[in-house]
């Protein structure tokens, strides 16, 4: 694995993206060239993708678009840096909601609710700043240090940082002698 010069990496890459799904692979693309392009390790460029997804699927669901316009018709703004230290921040900026994005606790048949855990598996810290103008701003530090040798760990370890009950635990799951004839 390469080492990383931080500096490589465009100190602050930011873009607009339509308040819907209409911008998140370009905004994923465009995420993964830049830092694959300074030298940050492809675990590192997977985990701050996937977060990237997830912040703006949220921004899309639960947020208003920036500035005054109707909910579909703007945009909401994604960035993302690597600051001299070598620590990655992702940030995703809405113009707001009637909820505060809080982890859920979906149920295990749930089609959605997860994303706000799958991030706290990943990062090593994330929170909500309130802006200007009612703007809401999710940020995330995907990686303290890409310089870390450590860091292709992520990936392989993300298992065991997710706490899933065991299936016994789950409340009317009851497979009974469905298996049975299957033998």
């Amino acid at each position: 694995m390469a080492l990383v010069v931080a500096q490589e990496v465009p100190t602050s890459s930011s873009m607009a993206v339509p308040h819907g799904p209409a911008g998140v692979g370009e905004a994923r693309q465009r995420m993964r060239t830049q830092l694959r392009t300074g030298g940050v390790a492809e675990a590192v460029i997977d985990d701050a993708v996937l977060i990237l997804s997830e912040l703006l699927s949220n921004a899309c669901r639960h947020g208003r678009p920036l500035g005054d316009a109707l909910a579909g018709d703007g945009d909401v703004r994604a960035a993302w840096r690597v600051d001299p230290g070598g620590r990655l921040t992702v940030e995703v900026t809405d113009g707001g909601g009637p909820t505060r994005p809080v982890p859920a606790t979906p149920s295990v048949t749930a089609h959605g609710g997860r994303g706000l855990n799958i991030i706290t598996a990943l990062a090593d810290d994330w929170g909500v700043r309130d802006d200007v103008q009612g703007e809401v701003t999710v940020w995330v530090v995907v990686q303290k240090d890409t310089h870390d040798p450590h860091a292709e760990r992520r990936r392989s370890d993300f298992a065991a940082r997710i706490t899933a009950p065991p299936v016994s635990a789950i409340p009317d799951l009851d497979f009974g002698d469905s298996f049975d004839s299957l033998d």
